[in-house]
């Protein structure tokens, strides 16, 4: 018989643990996303993976609030974040950093998910947008990279949230630790 394995059995960090404990080299940034829940589910999804920033801009929620914190379940506690009205403004001063922009974003020029690989060290900012809207054009004339998620069905999108699931599951694998 299989047996779920108790929390105490995962071996995960503390909280305490957590925030000194090294990070990837990816900043996530949510432009203009306006439901609550997806950005609790981003939370969470940023310290399953151990991302270094979140970045939430313009209309994106932030803590604290009830609908975040129900589906972020303490995520917003330990994930390292920081609002900023203009996301245009941030990324400039990301560029100017060095760090690699990329829209996840279906445009004329986007590389599809599976075909990404790299093998350096730079950080890499990972852009997902409105709900509706996407990455505003503005934000999209910044970036350097445009990457789509491959998809067989009807829809022509994902949710947010399942969006940075499987990219963030997908990039985590090449980035290097700070």
């Amino acid at each position: 018989m299989v047996r779920k394995l108790k929390n105490i059995e995962l071996r995960r960090f503390t909280p305490e643990a957590y925030s000194d404990a090294p990070k990837k080299n990816l900043i996530v940034l949510l432009d203009n996303v306006r439901s609550m829940l997806n950005v609790g589910s981003v939370f969470r999804t940023c310290d399953a993976f151990a991302i270094r920033k979140l970045y939430l801009c313009g209309i994106t929620a932030k803590p604290p609030h009830r609908e975040i914190t129900k589906t972020a379940i303490g995520a917003e506690l330990s994930v390292d974040w920081e609002y900023a009205p203009s996301a245009v403004d941030l990324i400039s001063d990301l560029k100017g950093k060095g760090m690699r922009i990329v829209a996840i974003e279906q445009t004329d020029q986007s590389v599809s998910l599976d075909q990404i690989e790299f093998q350096d060290d730079l950080v890499r900012v990972l852009i997902f947008g409105n709900e509706v809207d996407g990455v505003s054009d503005a934000v999209l004339s910044l970036c350097d990279e445009f990457v789509e998620i491959p998809q067989f069905g009807t829809k022509h999108s994902l949710n947010i949230s399942v969006s940075a699931g499987v990219v963030l599951w997908h990039f985590q694998q090449y980035a290097t630790s700070s």
